[in-house]
C-alpha cells in the first residue's frame, strides 16, 4: 500500500506542479508568464498576469507538497481548488480530453481527494516529521474547501463572456 501511495502522490503532484510551471515559465513547454496570462484572458478571466502567477504558484505549491507527502490534507485541498477552476473552464466541452474536456482535471481532483482520505503513506515527509495520520474526515474538508475555493475563484475572476482575441 505504501508503494502505491508514493507512486500516486509523485505522479499526481508532479503533474500538477508541472502544469503550474508551464503557466509561469518557458520550462516544460510553457509559453512563459505572458502565455499563461494570454491563456487566462482567452478563457475569460480577469486579472492578467497576477491571475496566471497566482494559479501557477498554487499549482506548483500544492503539487510539490502533494508529491512530497508534506501537509497532505492542505496539499490535497490546494490541488482540488486549482483543478476545480480548470474543470470549470473545460466543462462546456464535455468529459473527454480529446474534445478538450474536463477528464484530466477530474482525475487529478479525484486522486488528490483519495490522498486526503488515505493519507500520504509511510514514505512521506508527513511521516518523517512525525505528523499524526489525518482522520478520514479530511476528505470532506479537502473537497468542500478545495472545490469551494475553486468555484469562488471562478465566480470572482471570470467574465460573463471570454475576451475578444
Amino acid at each position: 500500500m505504501n508503494l502505491g501511495l508514493l507512486v500516486l502522490r509523485l505522479v499526481c503532484g508532479l503533474l500538477i506542479a508541472g502544469h503550474g510551471v508551464q503557466k509561469v515559465s518557458h520550462h516544460l513547454g510553457g509559453a512563459g508568464l505572458e502565455g499563461g496570462t494570454r491563456e487566462f484572458r482567452e478563457d475569460g478571466f480577469r486579472g492578467g498576469s497576477l491571475t496566471a502567477l497566482a494559479a501557477g504558484a498554487g499549482q506548483i505549491g500544492s503539487g510539490l507538497l502533494l508529491a512530497a507527502g508534506l501537509l497532505t490534507p492542505l496539499a490535497a485541498t490546494g490541488a482540488i481548488g486549482v483543478m476545480t477552476v480548470a474543470l470549470t473552464v473545460k466543462w462546456h466541452h464535455g468529459l473527454w480530453v480529446q474534445n478538450d474536456g474536463y477528464e484530466y482535471p477530474l482525475f487529478l481532483i479525484t486522486t488528490a481527494a483519495a490522498l486526503a482520505a488515505t493519507g500520504p503513506g509511510r514514505w512521506s515527509a508527513d511521516r518523517l516529521l512525525g505528523l499524526p495520520p489525518q482522520p478520514a474526515w479530511w476528505l470532506a474538508v479537502a473537497l468542500v474547501v478545495g472545490a469551494g475555493a475553486g468555484l469562488l475563484t471562478r465566480l470572482l475572476l471570470h467574465r460573463a463572456t471570454p475576451a475578444a482575441e
